[in-house]
């Protein structure tokens, strides 16, 4: 894939391991979810996956992230780091409202264990958060053998390794049908379908993710995509050196940036489809599945989802692909699909319904 554009994979950020520790830890995570052919065979263009049904099978999922897991997917800080801020990138300060519908969506990946950001969204169920796609069916790191991931967790509000609001975990995983034919040799074709719903089991006194942090954000199609924007995520790096080690840069603490949004090109010989948008971030892996809000009020903690976070894209303030990544004319803009009626609503229907 071309320098001008890259996924930001949560998977980048796992921890390597041996090829046995991978197979162990693989069998492990295949065991605490439901079976793959237990998935429903798609007939309206939406994937469901059951991931854990019964309360042993969601026990199971609890048990599976010790501390000592959940640490291993936080990078060290670095303490003698100045702190440094910009709209591209800084650590959420405002509303407690916000920090309490976004939060670390933890799971493992072809035996990797990994994290995305995902966002508790209006719903019927009020049970539903948004995410994206690789980050609840993704292929391995050649791009082959797609798989949904398993020991599926949502911690709202996640902060320094504590879960104030308590840990959710996934019972059911929806997404595009066209999504689970990723191809990386031709991933353009699918980056406007990585987005992805999970629908949340309750917590142990049965109160839905909801009820119990006593908010969500409202989800918006068709809307457009050249406004300012707020993006919000859990990004395990920072391209930028000067801010790597920060809390917020190690997947300790929630990030921020705001800005004007632009549609990623692609380039002459790789044209990205219409609908890719976001603005200059410096978020990293980790980051991906996170929130892209239009009318966010700061005060309200309270926005309208509009997309999510997936890729990066280095373009000028004009929105044109940079021709020299190292010009102070190009920023890294964090991107991804802008949630539609063709191809979200659908997947956020069939969520926000499920029993």
């Amino acid at each position: 894939m071309p320098e001008t554009s890259h996924r930001t994979d949560c998977r980048q950020n796992a921890p390597r391991r041996g090829l046995a520790l991978a197979t162990a830890t693989l069998a492990m995570g295949l065991a605490l979810s439901a079976p793959a052919s237990a998935s429903t065979p798609p007939t309206d263009g939406v994937a469901r996956h059951p991931q854990a049904v019964t309360a042993a099978q969601q026990q199971a999922v609890l048990n599976y992230w010790t501390p000592d897991r959940i640490a291993a997917l936080t990078e060290p800080s670095s303490p003698d780091q100045p702190p440094k801020s910009g709209p591209d990138g800084a650590p959420w300060t405002g509303s407690d409202t916000l920090a309490r519908t976004v939060g670390r969506l933890f799971f493992t990946d072809h035996g990797e264990d990994a994290s995305c950001t995902a966002t508790v969204v209006t719903s019927a169920n009020r049970s539903t958060v948004v995410t994206g796609g690789h980050c609840v069916n993704s292929p391995n790191l050649l791009g082959e053998d797609n798989r949904w991931t398993t020991n599926v967790m949502f911690v709202p509000g996640y902060r320094d390794g504590r879960a104030p609001y308590g840990k959710f975990v996934g019972r059911l995983g929806v997404a595009d049908t066209t999504w689970l034919h990723y191809d990386a040799i031709d991933s353009r074709t699918y980056d406007g379908h990585d987005q992805a719903f999970v629908v949340l089991g309750t917590d142990a006194r049965g109160r839905a993710v909801q009820d119990l942090v006593g908010a969500a954000q409202r989800i918006a199609f068709d809307r457009p995509g050249d406004r300012t924007v707020h993006e919000f995520g859990y990004p395990r790096s920072a391209s930028d050196p000067a801010r790597g080690g920060l809390p917020e840069y190690t997947g300790a603490r929630l990030a921020h940036c705001t800005g004007p949004a632009r549609e990623d090109p692609g380039t002459p010989d790789f044209p990205e489809p219409r609908g890719e948008w976001g603005t200059a971030c410096v978020m990293g892996g980790g980051a991906s599945g996170g929130p892209r809000m239009s009318g966010f009020d700061p005060v309200s903690g309270l926005g309208t989802a509009v997309g999510v976070n997936t890729h990066s894209a280095f373009l000028t303030a004009a929105g044109e692909v940079c021709a020299d990544t190292d010009t102070p004319t190009c920023q890294r803009h964090l991107v991804g699909p802008q949630f539609t009626s063709t191809i979200t609503r659908p997947l956020y229907e069939a969520a926000q319904h499920a029993d």
